[in-house]
């Protein structure tokens, strides 16, 4: 029972660690690498990996390169791609995925510009035939004019870094989609920028719009979310793939959307769940990031390359409709990303798989209540966990941790594909794993350990006859718990309080040794078995674990022997200076339940039932009665060797039955005369008792007292008799007492 006690604290140790660990007191690393393993692990698993036709990726790749030139390209080549996207193939949007931040000088117009105001400044032919071809060779012009009109939506990026050019701005911000008013001064924790790479102002006021590329990376290098906002100098700046889908839609602006929660009430907690685009709802975390609802692997959107919509090589029903996204899988252009899919993963298609996750609305979500689930379902789990597994087999551990496992993962998956819910599940899994190992290691060597000291622990408890049998026969160990008729004997030193303060406990603890190990050897002598020692207390049993049809008489011969041993005791304990030991002894006959009840741990047999506990109440009546043993009615019946006498008929604290109890005397082979003649003079004393005769009672008993003064039991009646003269019992008195006291 302490085992399973220890292991029942150690699993609640362990679980309120995790639980603190979910809380946040408690940070660790790795179950947040591990959640990002759950997390990729569930994305790959449930993936549709089917490709979306809606999404064209225009790919700068390495036949575009070796076909046009390397990038980047003269902003003519970008313009007339541009328009046959437009008017040739009709497409329905473009989004760049890439940056415009520098002017095109590749046409020689600088040149002949500064020629004209230098060399040749003097010839105005020259200076004429220079204006007359900037309309040609102006490239920025050119794709600024291709830009026109067209819902096209520039690409840029943000620095967060501080280190070489990060606080350099390049080109031109689009117009800012919030500014801080917008949040209703709630305290929103957007990744703020320090510096940007954007479009030439002529390219930027050409467009319809312009959002920003840059991916949030997790500590494992991964791409996993998407800021839909950037804050720079006080104002918010949108996605390129929110402001495709915001063009798309035809949306003027977003607007953040707050959940107030009295239960979600914390310092750290704004409120701000969902960013509203229309009637479309985008679920977002504390740093207004979108999980990335990828469809599979590279690839799960149709590429066209660069240079063949240039040349004009495709049927013009191939991107009819489509939203076009103009980016590069190109190795040499650096625009590869590690996802949970693959190492080495196009940007552009990470933006491809968010447009579709936003116009199809299966956007993964992970609310604030998700911490408080976790936590629920960890306590809940564990308690359970903690309380079940101690008490089962391990064969049944493994059956329950297995069940209690496939559960949780099975309820985990299904919110995630039928709710959208990201609920963690690191921490539960290492949890259950972790009390898992704790369980099974504690199983091994504890266990096991115990169970190869039972056979020496046994031979402390049971006879040596005994000891080989359930050596011989392992699996008496091991018997069920069944009823039977026993017997049961408990034994306790009287005053011991008061002996034990008179004793340092060197002394008292080789007193107890002196007197406890005489009283076992008595009890193994006659076949007993040692339940348990409490304190100075003995709890003997006879008839298991094998079976004794004298088990009454050998327990009867037992308390007769402890009380004869104890008088040589006394002899030797006041030689050594000690004091003095009496005892007391209850013995009881009757059906108990025995056997193995409830630990593998002490192989010792106990016995529990009323009839135990008639054993343990005589044994405290004998200091009302000033006898050295009690023994009941049953267990006089059953040893009719013995001449009793009978101490009175008693209704003792917790049974309404009243029982008869006797003091045996000795054998009725051994009895001496003078013994007899005080039994038979007793009799008629207690038979005036309980026909209320007090006088006659009390002078029967006085004369008894008279002869034997140090007879405790004449003295109970004597005082019984004069009570019951001034107070009598009432008309339908059975001569029961009542003893309310242990």
């Amino acid at each position: 029972m302490q085992r399973q006690y220890l292991r029942i604290f150690l699993n609640v140790l362990l679980l309120m660690f995790f639980l603190f660990q979910v809380a946040g007191f408690v940070p660790l690393a790795f179950i947040d690498q591990l959640e990002n393993l759950a997390y990729d692990y569930r994305l790959v698993l449930t993936m549709p990996n089917t490709v979306d036709k809606r999404i064209i990726i225009v790919d700068i790749d390495e036949k575009s390169l070796a076909e046009v030139g390397r990038w980047p390209w003269g902003r003519n080549h970008v313009a007339r791609l541009l328009d046959e996207l437009f008017n040739y193939y009709q497409v329905a949007i473009v989004g760049f995925d890439v940056v415009f931040a520098e002017p095109d000088e590749s046409s020689g117009l600088k040149i002949l510009e500064k020629l004209a105001d230098g060399e040749f400044t003097d010839i105005p032919e020259f200076r004429k035939r220079v204006e007359d071809l900037r309309q040609t060779l102006d490239f920025d012009q050119l794709f600024a004019d291709s830009l026109s009109g067209k819902p096209v939506i520039m690409g840029y990026y943000f620095n967060t870094s501080g280190e070489g050019a990060g606080t350099l701005r390049s080109g031109v911000l689009p117009a800012p989609v919030l500014a801080r008013d917008d949040f209703r001064g709630k305290r929103i924790d957007i990744p703020e920028a320090i510096g940007y790479g954007a479009n030439l102002q002529l390219f930027q006021n050409s467009a319809l719009g312009g959002g920003h590329f840059n991916p949030s990376i997790d500590a494992d290098g991964i791409v996993r979310r998407i800021p839909l906002l950037y804050e720079y100098e006080g104002r918010y700046y949108e996605a390129l793939s929110l402001a495709m889908v915001r063009a798309i839609h035809n949306v003027g602006r977003i607007e953040p959307v707050f959940v107030e929660s009295d239960m979600l009430s914390k310092a750290d907690y704004s409120g701000l769940e969902w960013i509203r685009l229309g009637h479309l709802k985008i679920p977002v975390d504390e740093h207004v990031q979108v999980l990335i609802p990828y469809r599979g692997r590279q690839q799960s959107f149709n590429y066209v390359s660069a240079s063949d919509v240039l040349h004009g090589r495709l049927e013009p029903a191939v991107l009819k409709d489509a939203v076009v996204l103009v980016g590069t899988s190109a190795p040499g252009l650096f625009d590869l990303r590690a996802t949970p899919m693959q190492n080495k993963y196009p940007g552009v298609e990470i933006h491809a798989n968010l447009i579709a996750g936003l116009l199809d609305q299966v956007i993964k979500e992970r609310p604030p209540y998700t911490a408080g689930a976790e936590f629920v379902l960890m306590l809940l789990s564990g308690l359970i966990l903690s309380i079940l597994i101690p008490c089962v087999s391990p064969l049944w551990a493994n059956i329950i941790f297995a069940i209690i496992t496939v559960l949780l993962i099975v309820f985990n998956l299904s919110m995630w594909q039928f709710a959208n819910l990201v609920l963690p599940v690191a921490s539960l899994l290492v949890m259950l794993l972790g009390m898992y190992l704790l369980n099974m290691t504690f199983g091994f060597f504890v266990e096991r350990r115990g169970k190869r000291q039972i056979t020496g622990l046994f031979g402390q408890y049971i006879p040596p006859e005994l000891v080989d049998e359930l050596s011989a026969n392992p699996e008496a160990c091991t018997m069920d718990a069944e009823n039977r008729e026993m017997t049961v004997l408990f034994s306790d030193v009287r005053g011991f309080t008061t002996l034990s303060e008179g004793l340092s406990p060197k002394d008292l603890s080789r007193l107890m040794n002196e007197f406890l190990t005489p009283m076992t050897r008595i009890i193994h002598q006659n076949r007993g078995t040692i339940d348990k020692y409490m304190g100075d207390a003995i709890m003997a049993f006879w008839g298991a674990p094998l079976e004794d049809a004298g088990h009454a008489r050998h327990a009867l011969d037992t308390g007769m022997a402890m009380l004869e041993s104890l008088n040589a005791l006394r002899e030797e304990f006041r030689a050594r200076g000690w004091p003095e030991i009496r005892i007391g002894i209850g013995i009881n006959t009757g059906e108990m339940s025995v056997g193995n009840m409830g630990s593998e741990f002490r192989m010792a047999y106990t016995v529990m039932g009323d009839a135990v506990n008639l054993g343990s109440r005589l044994e405290g009546l004998t200091k009302v009665y000033g006898v050295g043993m009690i023994v009941s009615e049953s267990t006089r019946t059953a040893v009719p060797d013995y001449t009793y006498r009978e101490l009175d008929r008693v209704r003792v604290k917790g049974k309404d039955e009243p029982v008869t109890i006797y003091e045996p005397v000795a054998l009725v082979t051994e009895i001496t005369k003078s013994e007899l003649d005080e039994i038979k003079l007793y009799k008629l004393a207690l038979k005036y008792y309980l026909d209320q005769n007090w006088d006659m009672a009390e002078l029967q008993l006085l004369n008894l007292q008279k002869q034997f003064p140090a007879r405790k039991l004449y003295q109970v009646y004597v005082e019984r008799a004069q009570e019951f003269r001034v107070n009598p019992p009432a008309a339908h008195w059975d001569g029961v007492y009542t003893h309310t006291s242990k």
